[in-house]
This record gives C-alpha cells, sequence and structure tokens, in this order.
C-alpha cells in the first residue's frame, strides 16, 4: 500500500468522517472511500464501523492505527532529512498549540522561521495538553506546547511559568486592593473552559475551596471575558491569554500566586530531525527574548 494511503486512513481516523478527511487531503469523499475499502481488502480485515451516526474503529483499526501513524512519521523523517541535505529548502512541520500560544507567540514565531526557511511547509494542530501530549506520543505532532508534567515518554524544556489571574468585574476591589483572598471568593461563580478545570486552575480552585457546582463553564477565554463582563461570574485565565484579550474587567493575583508551567515537549524519535530542531531553536530563541 501507498503512503497516501496510510495517510487518508489516519486522516479518517482522526476526523471520524469521510468528508472532512476529503477536505483536510484536498480529494474527493468518494476517493476517500476507495482508498479505505482497497486497504481493507488487502488486509483482510475491516478498519471502521459506520452506522447512521458515526464512524469508528474497528477493533483492528485501533490496533493498526499507531503503526500507521509511526510509518506516517518515519516517512516525514525522510522527507526532512532530504530537506537537510539540500539546505532545509523543503519538508513540513506540525506544530501542537493551544489557543493563547497559537495568538500570542506562533505568528512572531511562523514569521521569522519562514523568512529564514520560505519552503518549509507549516501545520498548526491546536488542542488541548492531552491532545497535544498525545499527538507527540503518537507521531502526528512534530513539536508541541504543553504544561508540566507531560508524559515521560516525550523530551521537553520548561519555556514560562505563567501566573493565573483572576478576571473579575470592572468596579470589583479586593478587600486588601490588590490580590484576591479566601474572603474575596466568598459565594463567587467561575466560569472557565472545561479543560482547564482538569489542569493548573483545578489545583488553584480546589487549594481555594471553590465548589464545583459554583463553576459554569465557556467555549474559550474571550467568551469567559464576555461573561464577566455582563456580570454572570468571575474568570480565571493566564497572564498569557490577557495579552490580546480586552474588555471592561479587571485581572487580580491571588494572594498565594498559582501558575500553569509551560513546556515545550517532541517525540525522541525526531531527536536527530533537522526541522523540528530548528523549529525548536527558534521557539526557544523567542521566548528568551520575551522574558
Amino acid at each position: 500500500m501507498k503512503t497516501f494511503t496510510y495517510q487518508i486512513f489516519a486522516s479518517v481516523a482522526e476526523n471520524a468522517s469521510f468528508k472532512k478527511a476529503a477536505k483536510e487531503l484536498n480529494i474527493t469523499p468518494s476517493a476517500v472511500s476507495h482508498a479505505i475499502a482497497n486497504m481493507e481488502n488487502e488486509l483482510g480485515l475491516p478498519l471502521l464501523i459506520r452506522n447512521r451516526s458515526e464512524m469508528v474503529l474497528s477493533q483492528a483499526g485501533k490496533e493498526l492505527l499507531p503503526m500507521v501513524e509511526r510509518l506516517l512519521n518515519e516517512d516525514r523523517q525522510i522527507h526532512a532529512r532530504a530537506a537537510k541535505i539540500a539546505g532545509l529548502e523543503g519538508g513540513s512541520i506540525r506544530i501542537g498549540a493551544f489557543s493563547s500560544v497559537c495568538v500570542t507567540w506562533l505568528p512572531t514565531i511562523i514569521h521569522r522561521f519562514k523568512k529564514k526557511h520560505p519552503g518549509v511547509s507549516i501545520n498548526i494542530i491546536q488542542g488541548s495538553f492531552k491532545e497535544i501530549d498525545q499527538g507527540v506520543s503518537q507521531g502526528r505532532i512534530d513539536i508541541g506546547f504543553s504544561t508540566f508534567p507531560s508524559s515521560e515518554r516525550l523530551d521537553s524544556v520548561n519555556l514560562i511559568n505563567d501566573e493565573l489571574k483572576c478576571i473579575t468585574a470592572n468596579d470589583f476591589v479586593p478587600k486588601n486592593g490588590q490580590s484576591i483572598g479566601l474572603a474575596d471568593l466568598k459565594n463567587q461563580h467561575f466560569i472557565l473552559q472545561r479543560a482547564d478545570y482538569d489542569a493548573d486552575t483545578k489545583v488553584a480552585l480546589d487549594e481555594l475551596d471553590v465548589q464545583p457546582q459554583a463553576i459554569n463553564y465557556s467555549i474559550d477565554d474571550q467568551s469567559i471575558i464576555a461573561m464577566v463582563e455582563a456580570g454572570i461570574g468571575w474568570g480565571i485565565l493566564p497572564d498569557l491569554a490577557l495579552t490580546r484579550l480586552s474588555g471592561e474587567v479587571k485581572a487580580y493575583p491571588f494572594q498565594t500566586p498559582y501558575f500553569r508551567h509551560l513546556t515545550l515537549v517532541t517525540n525522541p524519535s525526531v531527536a536527530d530531525d533537522p526541522l523540528v530542531q530548528e523549529m525548536k531553536s527558534e521557539i526557544l530563541q523567542y521566548i528568551a527574548e520575551e522574558k
């Protein structure tokens, strides 16, 4: 089977849809269906379970997917090595990042990288910390922005300690005039992104004794700002997210500081990949300049 067939299978597995996979790969849905059917016939195994409401991997598909992803990753490394021989004039790199990094850091980092290596294709995959770690582990992401602790199977470099701030109404003033303490939190409701409640924000809220029933969920950082403006509740956002957000709100530190510890993660298998190492150097240089 050709590499592109494996790429089609991996895309269908990720998107759970022929139509979405076709759009991602710039081919027709019928071409996707035909490729999957041929792959199933050649292997003698059903790879997908199809019904009216969803499309999921069969048990055989689940077992074969990690091998397919490794093959695709090795194919990409072959092209990356060839790019090094040619002077990093081609190839591609996949960066996993969460929303605030996509908005604040990546535009400058990518611009600088593309000036040096205009022929390199850069793909951004936005997701949660967990999704990014999984993508790097499985070879679907080459280099990812995550948070400590990340998977022990990954190589990681510490970037910054990103302080969490309490987002309040514009006219609110803490009892001590400067920072949020337990006395300020009485009877307050918080608005978070659901993914945040499983990470560093949960640590802060647990220590501050904020109960789950006092928490509502929003879809993104700017929505949190809007809901705080409307008086629906308070938010918790890190400094990095606040640099590009706007609204008639106040951001106060907590009396006991809380942080999310941002890291850069790569799979050990790409330690010698010239494109990954070049992008890693560009990222670390940018972070050092911003500190």
